[in-house]
């Protein structure tokens, strides 16, 4: 018995690609490749909208613009995109901000702050790292299901 999951393949692959191209990115600017960023959230392009994207451009693609599955699919991509610039980009806010407050108690006298104190702030998206995101699933879907057997 063979699996094979064709959206579920694109999907994958759009994921891998974008977070690819945050890492270029990051390399250009930056001048240094890091590897954290294959997995952590935040950055340009958005990993999250290209993955829920290349979904539902797959799902389209497979199953037609008229099914239930497609109509799922963009939902679910919807959801995520707007959560990404809603949420949890105010939960990166609100982490920067408390970070620096818990600097300021600290360089009060209470000792070096350890890396599991320090909240993570790089959770969100802008809204044209959602964008792109979202242009690199559906280009990367259409090319990738083109190429695929």
């Amino acid at each position: 018995m063979t699996i094979y999951n064709r959206i579920l393949l694109i999907a994958f692959l759009s994921w891998v690609g974008s977070v690819l191209i945050k890492a270029v990115i990051n390399l250009i600017i930056n001048k240094k490749f890091i590897w954290k960023l294959f997995f952590s959230d935040g950055g340009m392009p958005s990993n999250h909208s290209a993955a829920v994207t290349s979904t539902a451009t797959a799902v389209a693609l497979q199953c037609g613009m008229d099914s239930p599955v497609f109509a799922v699919s963009v939902i679910l991509a919807l959801i995520v995109m707007h959560d990404a610039t809603g949420v949890r980009q105010e939960t990166g806010k609100q982490a920067k901000v408390i970070n620096n407050m818990v600097k300021l108690l600290d360089s009060m006298g209470r000792g070096e702050l350890t890396p599991e104190e320090t909240l993570k702030e790089f959770v969100g998206h802008t809204g044209r790292q959602v964008m792109v995101g979202a242009l690199w699933g559906i280009v990367s879907a259409l090319a990738l299901n083109a190429i695929l057997p």
